[in-house]
């Protein structure tokens, strides 16, 4: 990104049935999350970590502004579905950026989703108490 031009680079990033678009640009590091601070929407520690993490294999914390438009699942889904998001959107800006992102694993797409309920059971794996007698 040039100093003259302030281009947004945009990424989709999705995890269990959360989907997450990310707006990056060069800013002061603000990070906004369906209109309202990351705090708020991410509101552990670990939580919001998981999600910026791309940012710090990057080494761009506090350098760039961005914009998530997240829905669907729940927290750690959108957690991981933004940082799914902002790893591909950094490698727009600099593919140099590339092999340390994908050896941190965060360009791969987590693809384990919940295992659906089987009829004749209480669960997905879980079986009625077995009576011998």
């Amino acid at each position: 990104m040039s100093a003259a031009k302030n281009p947004t680079l945009t990424a989709v990033g999705r995890r269990k049935t959360a989907s997450a678009r990310v707006h990056l640009k060069r800013g002061t590091g603000e990070i906004t999350i369906n209109g309202r601070p990351a705090s708020v929407l991410l509101y552990t520690e670990a939580l919001i970590k998981a999600a910026t993490s791309p940012l710090r294999v990057a080494g761009l914390e506090g350098q760039v502004d961005v914009l998530i438009r997240v829905s669907g699942g729940g927290p750690n889904g959108q957690a991981g579905a933004i940082s799914h998001a902002l790893a591909r959107a950094l490698q727009k800006l600099d593919l140099g950026l590339r092999p340390s992102l994908k050896k941190a694993g965060l360009l791969t797409r987590d693809g384990r989703m919940r295992e659906r309920k089987k009829p004749g059971r209480p669960g997905a794996r879980k079986r009625f108490q077995f009576s011998k007698r």
